[in-house]
């Protein structure tokens, strides 16, 4: 590829936020590197994006596994292009009773939430300090704020993402690195909450639902900042939701 080519590496690009935002970046000339555990469930992403005009590759990746993502790194920055981007989107949002968690649940939904992110985001500044320059996306959640019943460890795994932004932040800021943690407080418009929380989706109407378009959209403005007015962490929520 030529120097001109940069990549956008979206960790965990699922049907609605994390696909939203490969598009949202390959529709600006970057590469979108879209990563879920099965790979053929990323091919209608892949389809819409390389129909759309831009350019995109579908990796299948366990994001809890060091050499999975070591390897990942290293064939897009050898075989693709430069990692300009990458966005850290992994869920993991399980609710269960304190009383009824299971360690194994527990430490999987840390492994997903936490240290998947410490992993991607360890790699690619590795390869970003080298050039000066780069931004690293941390999709974060309420419950890295706040602790509420039932969500003992996604809130768990979410505060820890939060600190490790904070971290690489104030390491990586003044060797040019932009990392910013996104808050997204609110039901977003996707099958699940369509299926399991119809009156929920039923506020979508009136604009009560985060719309995935308009996240990327924020995804796109963090990347695109001037680094003498850089945000660090971003919440976007519905007008009408309480916090």
């Amino acid at each position: 590829m030529g120097n001109t080519k940069q990549a956008a590496l979206i960790i965990g690009a699922g049907d609605a936020t994390g696909g939203a935002i490969a598009k949202r970046f390959a529709k600006e000339g970057l590469i979108a590197c879209a990563t879920r555990r099965n790979a053929d469930q990323l091919q209608p992403l892949i389809d819409d994006i390389r129909n759309a005009g831009g350019q995109a590759y579908g990796f299948a990746s366990d994001a809890r596994k060091e050499e999975e993502v070591v390897k990942l790194v290293d064939d897009i920055e050898r075989d693709i292009a430069p990692i300009e981007v990458m966005v850290f989107n992994i869920g993991a949002n399980v609710p269960c009773s304190i009383l009824d968690e299971t360690a194994r649940k527990y430490f999987k939904i840390w492994e997903m939430a936490c240290f998947s992110g410490f992993l991607a985001g360890r790699e690619v500044a590795r390869r970003m300090v080298g050039r000066e320059r780069g931004t690293i996306i941390f999709t974060g959640a309420t419950a890295g704020l706040r602790g509420s019943a039932n969500f003992a460890a996604f809130a768990g795994a979410k505060h820890a993402l939060r600190a490790l932004a904070q971290s690489m932040a104030r390491e990586l800021g003044p060797r040019n690195i932009h990392v910013a943690h996104v808050v997204v407080d609110g039901a977003i418009d996707t099958a699940f909450i369509r299926d399991t929380f119809p009156e929920r989706y039923a506020l979508k109407e009136r604009d009560g639902i985060l719309n995935p378009d308009h996240i990327a959209d924020n995804y796109w403005h963090l990347h695109t900042q001037p680094r003498d007015a850089w945000t660090h962490e971003l919440d976007l929520r519905p007008w009408i939701e309480r916090w």
